[in-house]
């Protein structure tokens, strides 16, 4: 929020468990609350990032993982969509966060990119639900990136930076705020004509 402040804007956050579904109505509640300190009446944006990981081969994923993984990713995103579907504005833009984990294999991600491919479904779906309302719905596909996603490997194990670097056209994992680029070109007007696609940022992984 800082970084908000900064540049001269107004921000606020607001505490949001995506994996209880229970707490939505207080947390659109309280956005409401917030929009009309504020002046406003809808929501223009809304990027749903939040995300976990439970990865192991076949034979050791529990019901549990599962059920985790796909709470949060999964039934988390859609019925947060639902939540704040009346706060839209029309035209609003939604923006899914996926993975590059959809277009190519890696041992022991299984439950993980099923759990993404089943947003990207969604937002394919969602768009053309939506889109008599002019909201936008795509999907971004990070591919590695040095964030501290699965306890920060791909930003802090040298090795495995290198070896996944190796294998990416550009040279190197990605840093999050080139993802976050990606995100922005999708909520500007520029790309007003998008809706329903899945767009990789993955700097060319595993081609």
């Amino acid at each position: 929020m800082r970084h908000v402040h900064a540049a001269g804007g107004t921000a606020a956050g607001v505490r949001l468990d995506i994996s209880d579904i229970s707490s939505f109505g207080a947390f659109t509640s309280e956005v409401s609350a917030l929009l009309e300190r504020w002046g406003a009446s809808r929501l223009d944006i809304v990027v749903n990032n939040a995300g976990v990981g439970v990865f192991g081969p076949l034979e050791a994923v529990t019901a549990e993982d599962f059920d985790t993984v796909f709470g949060t990713n999964v039934r988390g995103t859609f019925f947060l969509i639902q939540s704040v579907v009346p706060l839209l504005a029309q035209g609003a833009r939604v923006i899914n966060v996926s993975s590059s984990l959809t277009r190519h294999t890696s041992p022991a991600t299984s439950v993980y990119s099923a759990s993404k491919a089943a947003v990207e479904a969604l937002s394919r779906t969602l768009a053309a639900e939506l889109g008599p309302r002019g909201i936008r719905v795509n999907s971004v596909a990070p591919g590695p990136t040095a964030t501290d996603f699965n306890g920060g490997a791909m930003r802090d194990d040298v090795g495995m930076r290198q070896g996944l670097a190796d294998q990416t056209a550009l040279g190197r994992v990605g840093e999050p705020e080139e993802i976050g680029d990606a995100i922005a070109s999708l909520a500007e007007e520029d790309l007003r004509w998008m809706t329903g696609q899945r767009v990789e940022v993955s700097g060319g992984f595993l081609l």
